[in-house]
């Protein structure tokens, strides 16, 4: 049996988190479409068979059982790096809290202080104290916890914030697809009536500010309409939808 953990270039005690990044990466430097060498092909299936093997609960205790008593690892208390990260109320130790708690299986913790700074502190972001590739793949993966405690409108915004980011530095490549779907889903089925109309108003304004395509960019406005239409300004709710129909038109002819 090949050795998941050394495929994927990992530690044994890596988090589901490390786990997908890891995967990211090495399939972006070893899929035939990318690398352009179709002998990388063998070993890129070695890769996504690891992957399927560790992100499974059943086949990774199996996996490890057989590899136990060659890598076991004894922990030694030492200095507590997250309890310095709490004591601190700075910005950036806020957002490298975070981002520990999200490697380290404290993801609800991650998501939990996320939104305390977003909220207490509006000018809050996790993209200044990272680099492009650690803020694009550990936002990500926030993301994704935030949607499965349904905090859409916070997953949204930091997808905008990815996805401007892709298409100023390419870098999720063959995973954009997966970003932009899920931002689709978020924007279309779990803003309207979920948060208050002011938030909602503020993620179309972000959302339309990306130009996603033709058929986006209606609809966004005609929510934008739907909405101004509700707080009483009729007049700017007349603007959005008419621009959203001329999108339309174009688009149908084309």
């Amino acid at each position: 049996m090949e050795d998941c953990w050394k495929i994927l270039g990992i530690r044994r005690d890596a988090t589901l988190t490390e786990i997908r990044r890891a995967y990211r990466k090495r399939v972006k430097e070893l899929h035939p479409d990318v690398s352009g060498n179709p002998g990388t092909s063998e070993e890129f299936r070695r890769v996504v068979r690891a992957y399927e093997i560790l992100t499974d609960e059943r086949t990774r205790k199996i996996f490890d059982s057989s590899f136990s008593d060659h890598f076991r690892r004894r922990k030694v208390k030492s200095w507590d790096y997250r309890e310095w990260l709490l004591e601190r109320h700075d910005d950036e130790s806020r957002a490298k809290l975070i981002l520990f708690d999200l490697t380290h299986a404290r993801e609800s913790d991650a998501v939990a202080e996320y939104k305390r700074m977003r909220t207490e502190r509006s000018s809050f972001t996790l993209r200044r104290w990272f680099t492009k590739e650690e803020f694009m793949d550990y936002a990500f993966i926030l993301c994704e916890e935030m949607i499965l405690r349904e905090e859409y409108y916070d997953a949204a915004m930091l997808l905008c914030q990815i996805i401007e980011l892709e298409f100023k530095y390419e870098y999720f490549r063959l995973f954009f697809p997966e970003v932009l779907a899920l931002f689709r889903n978020i924007m279309r089925r779990h803003i309207e009536g979920k948060i208050s109309d002011e938030l909602a108003l503020d993620f179309f304004e972000n959302a339309l500010e990306l130009k996603l395509g033709k058929s986006d960019d209606a609809f966004i406005l005609h929510k934008m309409g739907e909405i101004y239409a509700r707080i009483g300004d009729g007049r700017t709710s007349k603007i959005c939808h008419d621009e959203a129909e001329r999108i339309e038109s174009e688009y149908e002819y084309k």
